[in-house]
């Protein structure tokens, strides 16, 4: 549904039907007059009569010219729409033996992720029997956070939630500027296996990290 403009949002002049409502405006004191009244006030100033607060008992209206107004409302919308912080959440996946290699490649991005302002969503897959070692991967994202201590700080401890053990971290340091929401988060994963390159001699060995935002298995 499209929501109405701004012109649509206020009523003005001969539009405002109430008995009598309270003005007010650059120079002139607060006060409850006649809505006839009023409107013979913004004739005089050659200004308009804007209710700005329909639902005040009485409503309450402005003595200024509408077309200002309308910019004055635009203007400030715009101000508030630029001081709005869009925070991402960027995902690290690990496994629950991820070896250091890789836990540091890991660990660096959500360094980056965090000075950036973006939140982080740290999880561990557990496949088949590997759920058996959740303790192991509970530790696994302690460590994680302990590490990132000086960038973030824990949102919610880690938590099970079927085959996967999560935690989220949350930026210490707000950007300074408003950032641009992307569509998916980012995954970073472990190093492909033999299925995703065939090519590889040594599925297992790790051939250095992949470009960011690409998927990796464990």
């Amino acid at each position: 549904m499209k929501k109405p403009n701004l012109k649509q949002q206020y009523r003005v002049n001969e539009q405002i039907r109430v008995r009598e409502v309270r003005i007010v405006g650059d120079g002139i004191e607060s006060q409850v007059v006649l809505t006839s009244k009023a409107l013979q006030m913004a004739e005089q100033r050659g200004v308009d009569l804007v209710e700005i607060s329909p639902n005040a008992e009485p409503p309450v209206c402005r003595l200024i010219d509408y077309s200002k107004f309308i910019y004055q409302q635009k203007k400030h919308q715009k101000e508030i729409k630029a001081k709005q912080v869009k925070v991402d959440v960027k995902e690290i996946r690990f496994g629950p033996q991820t070896d250091d290699h890789d836990y540091n490649f890991k660990l660096k991005h959500a360094q980056g992720f965090l000075n950036d302002g973006d939140k982080v969503k740290a999880y561990v897959f557990f496949k088949g029997r590997s759920i058996l070692f959740k303790e192991q991967g509970e530790v696994l994202l302690l460590r994680f956070a302990q590490d990132l201590e000086e960038y973030g700080k824990v949102e919610s401890m880690p938590q099970l939630e079927g085959k996967r053990m999560i935690m989220f971290l949350a930026p210490k340091k707000q950007p300074s500027g408003a950032k641009k929401l992307q569509d998916t988060d980012e995954a970073v994963e472990a190093p492909v296996r033999e299925k995703k390159a065939p090519q590889q001699k040594a599925p297992k060995e790790y051939t250095g990290p992949k470009v960011e935002g690409e998927n990796f298995d464990d």
